[in-house]
C-alpha cells in the first residue's frame, strides 16, 4: 500500500542526479523520480516532505503491477537501504515514464 496519510505535495522540478535528465514537475501530484532512468533520491519521511537527512540515491529494484493504480515502484537506497513504494507516472502528460523500463523492473527482481 502507498504511503498517502502524510502526503504533502511538492512538485519542483529537478536534475536527475543518476542520469542527469531535467525533469519537469508532474502537474498534478509530486513526482518524485526520473521518467526516464526510474532513480529517486532519499529526501521524504513521508511523500513530499523532504524531511529525510540521508539524500542517497535510491535506487528502482522493483516494479509491481497494481490493477487500481497502474504500476508502482520499489526504491532501495544505496546509502542506507531504505525502502520506498512510489507510484509510476506512466500516464503523465509531460515526461511519462519509460513504459518499456516499468515492464522490464516487473519481470525482474533487480535488489541483489
Amino acid at each position: 500500500m502507498l504511503e498517502t496519510k502524510h502526503f504533502r505535495k511538492n512538485d519542483n522540478g529537478f536534475i536527475c542526479q543518476h542520469c542527469g535528465l531535467k525533469v519537469e514537475p508532474l502537474g498534478y501530484s509530486s513526482r518524485n523520480h526520473c521518467p526516464r532512468c526510474l532513480y529517486s533520491l532519499h529526501v521524504d519521511e513521508h511523500p513530499g516532505d523532504r524531511a529525510a537527512t540521508c539524500g542517497g540515491l535510491m535506487r528502482p529494484i522493483r516494479v509491481e503491477p497494481d490493477p487500481k493504480r497502474g504500476f508502482v515502484i520499489l526504491h532501495r537506497c544505496e546509502r542506507c537501504g531504505a525502502l520506498r513504494r512510489n507510484r509510476a507516472a506512466q500516464d503523465a502528460p509531460v515526461q511519462p515514464d519509460d513504459i518499456s523500463l516499468l515492464i522490464r523492473l516487473t519481470s525482474a527482481d533487480q535488489a541483489h
